[in-house]
């Protein structure tokens, strides 16, 4: 009786220490954003603290994922990141799917989805392990993230206003990534810094 006793306080002081370790993880809006190294499908290292000074946009990524094809397919996703990276930003498309799962690619598919789509990101990030998406608790594809060039988190959520997969509600949304770097790259705050995001799940 002692011992299934001991087990039973063993297994709860486990199970809120992991519960405390996932709540620390998520980040936070208006804090440090989490740190990360990540290789790129061109076989390049990159890590977050690279990039302080500038602004940087990661972009969770499945191209299996319908509210991906939304803003791909539309042309909306790649307008975004050539408008930025031409202002300096940097755009990191980042992919949390594990080997097996959808939307996961070699660093051969990755480049060739890239090139098909005439996407214009600074790199694709390759997380099959996801560890870094687990570390900015990126839930779904897209899932958006602003950095200022302080490396302070200053927006998380959703690309746009609207959740369904159709593309001609691209039009009349609000897109929240704009609206995010717009206010933050003029020194004025930004009215929504965190919505929820919408898409399909990452596949860790």
């Amino acid at each position: 009786m002692h011992k299934i006793t001991r087990l039973s306080f063993l297994t709860a002081v486990t199970a809120l220490a992991l519960g405390a370790f996932s709540a620390q993880a998520a980040p936070e809006t208006g804090k440090e954003a989490p740190a990360f190294t990540l290789t790129d499908s061109n076989g390049k290292t990159h890590s977050l603290a690279d990039f302080k000074g500038k602004f940087v946009v990661l972009e969770w990524l499945n191209h299996q994922c319908p509210f991906v094809v939304k803003h791909y397919g539309s042309g909306n996703m790649q307008a975004l990141q050539t408008k930025y990276t031409g202002q300096d930003v940097v755009w990191l498309s980042i992919v949390s799917s594990a080997e097996g799962k959808q939307g996961h690619v070699t660093p051969e598919q990755a480049n060739a989805i890239t090139t098909e789509k005439k996407a214009a990101p600074t790199a694709v990030l390759l997380d099959s392990d996801g560890k870094v998406g687990r570390a900015y608790d990126a839930k779904t594809t897209p899932h958006m993230f602003v950095i200022n060039p302080e490396g302070v988190l200053v927006y998380q959520g959703a690309i746009d206003s609207n959740s369904s997969p159709n593309p001609e509600t691209i039009k009349e949304a609000t897109n929240y990534v704009t609206a995010a770097l717009d206010a933050s790259k003029a020194g004025k705050p930004i009215e929504q810094a965190t919505t929820k995001a919408y898409g399909c799940s990452v596949k860790y």
